[in-house]
């Protein structure tokens, strides 16, 4: 594959931003095809909750890793790592540009650069940390972290136990923080990259947020979690959106106050999306409704 003419362009940040229309309309203007990464958008059980492009959007374009897995699959960011760079390889054959799409800054830094290399800590550690999870619940690790690793807990998604327990079983085995072993891995890959950040002012994307959620509710997000309600406690379910049903068919929250919380924790997610991409100083960044006019030039200048 001659690198010299390959170019990856990335469209991310923040949920409920306009990355999918975005580069649905990019992937049409270069004719080309979209590798979605988004770690939620992997699993064909989960549609609404997790914004799924529509069908039409999805015939309109080629989407790869879209609802291409089931959740009770074990797949983690090194397999998908592995994964979209043979579906680059082979997509680059074809087209001299290619967009990749997600807010899911672990999974796209993998792609571009690596996956991390950690070093192996006693099991036993994790078996404990995820006892504790199941006793005491989510905030005592969330805390312990704090302590261990400010930079962690600053950029994390501390709602997800998967990787609360992942960053904390390194900072305990090895006596260093766990962002201490981020970053080291540089791989050289053979395409170029151009990367695009979308964000806006504050309160409108909190209210794209909210308009969203109150969107999935309609389409049935609550019937969608209760059908996945027996497998809650599978990995893919740990996120915003099915915890917080799981609780209303637990009879904990009413439907009032579950929706309240789908909102308040999807507006935090987002927020720790932004704190992600907002280290890469790559990223040239452009208001979520910015003429697309004037992002297609940039790219071109840069091809």
């Amino acid at each position: 594959m001659d690198s010299k003419n390959k170019t990856l362009i990335c469209i991310l940040g923040p949920t409920a931003i306009g990355k999918t229309s975005l580069s649905i309309l990019l992937a049409k203007y270069f004719k080309t095809e979209i590798i979605s990464c988004d770690s939620r958008q992997f699993y064909k059980e989960m549609t609404i909750g997790t914004a799924v492009p529509e069908q039409e959007e999805l015939q309109d374009v080629p989407h790869h890793f879209i609802q291409n897995r089931s959740i009770i699959e074990e797949y983690n960011v090194g397999a998908f790592e592995r994964d979209a760079l043979m579906t680059l390889e082979k997509l680059f054959k074809k087209h001299d540009q290619l967009i990749m799409v997600g807010g899911s800054g672990l999974y796209i830094d993998a792609v571009l650069k690596g996956f991390d290399k950690f070093p192996k800590v006693d099991q036993s550690i994790r078996k404990k940390l995820t006892e504790r999870f199941e006793k005491e619940g989510i905030i005592p690790l969330q805390e312990e972290l704090k302590e261990l690793d400010i930079k962690s807990y600053n950029s994390i998604d501390l709602e997800n136990p998967q990787r609360l327990i992942r960053a904390l079983e390194i900072c305990v085995g090895t006596n260093l923080p766990y962002s201490s072993f981020k970053g080291k891995t540089k791989e050289k890959r053979s395409f170029s990259t151009i990367k695009i950040g979308l964000h806006g002012e504050r309160q409108k994307m909190y209210d794209r947020i909210n308009l969203r959620v109150d969107l999935m509710i309609k389409k049935g997000l609550i019937e969608e979690a209760t059908r996945l309600y027996p497998n809650k406690n599978l990995n893919a379910l740990q996120t915003v959106g099915y915890k917080e049903l799981f609780l209303l068919n637990d009879d904990v929250y009413t439907k009032e106050f579950a929706v309240e919380e789908i909102k308040k924790n999807t507006r935090r997610f987002a927020k720790r999306q932004l704190t992600w991409f907002r280290k890469d100083k790559e990223i040239i960044w452009f208001d979520f409704e910015e003429d697309s006019k004037k992002i297609i030039k940039m790219i071109e200048n840069n091809l």
